[in-house]
């Protein structure tokens, strides 16, 4: 059962990083768009912030895709769930420390936030829940 659970919470965040793949694959309208329905201001297209914006989407998807193989494959890459867990953590505190600082309205902060903390230490606490048994 926990063998399950971990497996589900990787899928989770796979999906929530791959879902930046919009931000590499839209065109800056339709990206700026989706920003201001997330509480981003209205912004003039700049060459830098959207190179910027597909450089960041870009490295997301790619953490999307690793988290997609640990849980395609939790076996094979046991030794990196721990460790992929706890940046997810160490990411919710960066986010709660500076949306805090910012003063940013709860959405999506609040659900970021909650995403990396909650996903990343259930992540962290089954990482050894590695084999369909949940014997290792």
């Amino acid at each position: 059962m926990k063998h399950r659970i971990l497996r589900l919470l990787l899928g989770i965040a796979a999906f929530g990083w791959l879902i930046s793949v919009l931000g590499v694959v839209l065109p800056w309208d339709w990206a700026l768009f989706g920003l201001q329905g997330l509480g981003a201001p209205e912004i003039a297209h700049d060459p830098m912030l959207d190179y910027w914006m597909r450089m960041a989407a870009g490295a997301f998807t790619g953490i999307g895709i690793f988290f997609l193989l640990l849980a395609l494959h939790p076996e094979r890459y046991a030794n990196l769930i721990r460790p992929a867990g706890m940046l997810m953590v160490a990411e919710g505190v960066v986010l709660l420390v500076h949306g805090l600082r910012l003063g940013l309205r709860p959405f999506p902060f609040v659900g970021d936030t909650s995403f990396c903390l909650l996903i990343g230490l259930g992540i962290w606490l089954l990482h050894r829940e590695t084999s369909p048994s949940g014997t290792q």
